[in-house]
């Protein structure tokens, strides 16, 4: 079947549940690739109809917004214990250079690193539950939340998906252009992660809430 068929055929309510799903997965805590995600949705919804880009950027802000929350309570009910024990289940995404990475990162931004941590993979993962362990005010941690759930996802759903619709001449040529787009933008996407990884790896020691 001719892929561009194949993707007409993929159910709009599907690929909303699974951006939804995947992303609130990530901003819990879970390293899932919510962005690669993100991106490949909004681009097929440039060339599949029944998908709306504005229920698509809706349903991730939701996810992000009530992942983040749920991380949020389960960071302060687990408290570092919980960094502790997600740091051997995630010895690559929850190591204590990570850890000290995002702790200084909310020491010397606060809530702004929740907002602007959505636009990094590291902090995206970390964002909720590390809130919750340094028992940042809820409402401080809600506007952010919030604002950057909807700013992230709503505007690279926006940017993503006029991209492919400037591009649907093209698109309609060669209909595996999408999918090597996207895959080209998800490797670029782990690569920029494993580079931040590694350097977050060099961190000498962590740096505790209290200092």
């Amino acid at each position: 079947m001719h892929v561009q068929e194949w993707l007409d055929t993929v159910p709009a309510a599907a690929v909303y549940a699974v951006v939804a799903l995947v992303i609130g997965l990530e901003s819990l805590g879970i390293p899932l690739p919510g962005e690669i995600i993100l991106v490949s949705a909004a681009l097929l919804s440039s060339q599949h109809g029944g998908i709306d880009p504005v229920v698509l950027g809706a349903c991730a802000s939701a996810g992000a917004v009530i992942g983040d929350s749920i991380g949020y309570a389960i960071g302060r009910k687990g408290g570092r214990p919980l960094l502790a024990w997600l740091g051997g289940k995630f010895p690559k995404h929850f190591s204590e250079g990570h850890v000290a990475t995002a702790e200084r990162s909310f020491q010397k931004w606060g809530m702004w690193a929740v907002f602007f941590g959505r636009f990094v993979a590291l902090l995206r993962i970390f964002a909720g539950p590390l809130a919750g362990v340094l028992r940042m005010p809820y409402w401080k941690f809600l506007i952010a939340n919030v604002l950057g759930g909807i700013v992230w996802a709503g505007g690279t759903t926006a940017v993503i998906y006029y991209v492919g619709v400037v591009a649907e001449d093209w698109l309609k040529r060669f209909s595996w252009l999408g999918l090597v787009v996207a895959v080209l933008i998800g490797i670029a996407s782990m690569l920029i992660v494993k580079r931040r990884a590694s350097k977050a790896q060099q961190t000498p020691e962590p740096v505790t809430a209290g200092e």
